[in-house]
């Protein structure tokens, strides 16, 4: 991205400061359940998995099957760290869970962690023990790429990333199977680059029939950097930075960019998960230039009818004279199917002013975007401060002068970027979207779910000392079923007035009450010798699975938090 207005909102903000398809549920329960008791018996009752990026296909960050956490017992003298899980370098993707899983010799909960240095750990979730690690970066290749290998990104002053940059994306695991999807990047050190998507066992690591699978893709265009009327994919220059995701057979991997160092464009490749053969590929803007796939870091979004869901970033919008044509769609909301081998459009909504969000650095796709569930709602937001609800069989297409969807909803706040994962929560009379722009109060928005509207007139916000700078807080909730009692907003951020975009930072954990976002439950500054983390890991959500909250940083460790015994 053109970083110049950014970093003037940036640094004017410190100075002032200074002084699953729904079908697919991932938190699912006994995934792999076996006779033996002895060992059975030591794990939470009834333990779920978390399989994927904010728990499903639709994004919506909600754990609605945690039955220990409650807004009564997370508190200080009741919550807090219960152990460390050491790895070898920062954690950018989330921790997923697996539950009941039948390994080394016994039943256990088990937590997978991938670093970007390219290794994937499992632990055992209860108890913190390793129980095997590899490192997958590709043979003949000595390490994983780095930001100092970025050299045309941002000028040659690429800090988006502080240093190795191997598996970003969180992985997807599919529980049939017991297999765990990722892609980890690699380089010889002197100018090549390779990415492999992995399909690796969940008992011990070991490749699957037909994995690692090099990416490479070609697509037909006559955009940047084609040859012949044809892109070709740049292992260099693609940032595989969103969440993998697991749909009918499909494994999808989204791509966007390093500081808008091109050419680059967004794509999206799906792969067989069995054959590890590369069945799809989509390029958004074949005939024009950018148009990453990022979103914070969430993955794409699905629904029951096989449809992906994801919101492109600046690049070209339609072709010559018409900004209604679908080959190339910057800048837009997007509903996927698969026709062939190849995706199409089959909704869309592109905001009226894309050129003016495009021209000064405001574009569409940096928040996370998910489907409300049981709705026909895609959320979605963009960096001029606007959140955009969509409905998602109807997206509302371009029409110049305004847009023509379901609702719009302005925060009035020039510096709320939007750089965040917002997160859902329905309880018994209400249904909440939780979201934490960088600059601004925390914001808990009624939803009507009869409507498809949102509540504006009766929105709580908290203005607590939050996050800033140009990266908000990311998001997850956890609770048993519609139960408010047991409602709880989990929030990772970095500590103010420290800004994370360009440099690793002090984080903090917070918990608030999900019906009521002004009550703060606890957070791991308020007692931090015991219960602090280190430093923040930027756009990866808390995991909460089976009592346990996982917390990704930046120093080389998940912490694991829990009730005290």
């Amino acid at each position: 991205m053109n970083n110049t207005y950014r970093n003037l909102m940036r640094n004017l903000h410190l100075l002032i400061f200074s002084s699953i398809p729904f079908f697919f549920i991932s938190c699912s329960k006994d995934l792999n359940p076996v006779k033996s008791t002895s060992t059975k018996d030591s794990l939470p009752k009834n333990s779920i998995s978390v399989l994927t990026q904010h728990n499903d296909n639709s994004r919506a960050g909600w754990n609605n099957h945690e039955a220990f956490l409650t807004i009564n017992n997370v508190n200080t003298s009741k919550f807090g760290k219960q152990f460390i899980l050491s790895v070898d370098d920062q954690v950018y993707a989330q921790p997923l869970v697996v539950s009941n899983l039948n390994i080394n010799g016994g039943v256990q909960n088990v937590v997978y962690i991938a670093t970007v240095s390219n290794t994937v750990y499992a632990f055992d979730a209860e108890k913190g023990t390793l129980i095997w690690s590899k490192n997958y970066t590709a043979p003949q290749y000595s390490r994983a790429p780095r930001n100092t290998d970025m050299t045309g990104a941002c000028g040659g002053s690429y800090f988006d990333f502080s240093g190795a940059m191997g598996i970003v994306g969180t992985p997807v695991i599919d529980s049939a199977s017991q297999t765990i999807y990722f892609v980890a990047r690699s380089t010889n050190g002197t100018g090549k680059f390779v990415q492999h998507l992995h399909a690796i066992s969940l008992l011990n690591g070991a490749e699957k029939t037909g994995s690692p699978m090099e990416i490479k893709a070609t697509y037909p265009g006559n955009g940047d950097g084609s040859n012949n009327n044809y892109l070709s994919f740049d292992a260099q220059k693609q940032n595989q930075r969103q969440a993998l995701t697991l749909l009918n057979g499909i494994v999808y991997v989204t791509f966007s960019s390093h500081c808008d160092w091109g050419p680059y464009h967004g794509w999206i490749l799906g792969y067989d998960i069995t054959s590890m053969q590369q069945k799809i590929v989509y390029n958004n803007t074949p005939n024009g230039i950018n148009g990453g796939i990022w979103e914070s870091g969430m993955g794409m979004a699905a629904d029951a009818q096989g449809n992906l869901y994801c919101v492109t970033g600046n690049g070209t919008v339609g072709v010559t004279n018409d900004p209604t044509n679908l080959i190339n769609r910057g800048e837009s909301a997007l509903k996927l199917s698969v026709s062939g081998s190849t995706l199409i459009v089959k909704s869309y909504f592109t905001p009226f002013n894309y050129q003016y969000l495009e021209d000064n650095d405001l574009d569409y796709g940096g928040l996370g975007a998910f489907l409300i569930p049981n709705s026909n709602t895609f959320f979605t937001g963009c960096k001029d401060g606007n959140f955009y609800v969509l409905n998602k069989d109807n997206m509302g297409g371009y029409t110049p002068g305004a847009n023509q969807i379901q609702q719009t909803i302005n925060i009035n706040n020039i510096d709320a970027n939007m750089h965040c994962q917002p997160s859902y929560f329905k309880g018994t009379s209400k249904e909440y979207v939780y979201v934490w722009p960088e600059n601004e109060p925390l914001h808990a928005i009624p939803f009507n779910n009869n409507s498809g509207l949102f509540d504006i007139a009766n929105q709580v916000k908290y203005n607590v000392n939050g996050p800033v700078g140009q990266n908000g807080g990311v998001i997850s909730v956890s609770s048993n079923g519609n139960i408010d009692s047991s409602g709880i907003v989990w929030i990772a951020h970095a500590v103010p007035p420290y800004d994370a975009e360009h440099g690793v930072r002090p984080g903090i954990l917070r918990a608030f009450s999900a019906t009521d976002i002004t009550k703060e439950l606890w957070n791991n500054q308020q007692n931090p010798l015991v219960d602090g983390a280190g430093n923040y890991a930027k756009f990866s959500s808390p995991t909460i699975a089976n009592g346990h909250v996982y917390l990704p940083t930046f120093s080389n460790q998940v912490v694991v938090y829990g009730l005290k015994k």
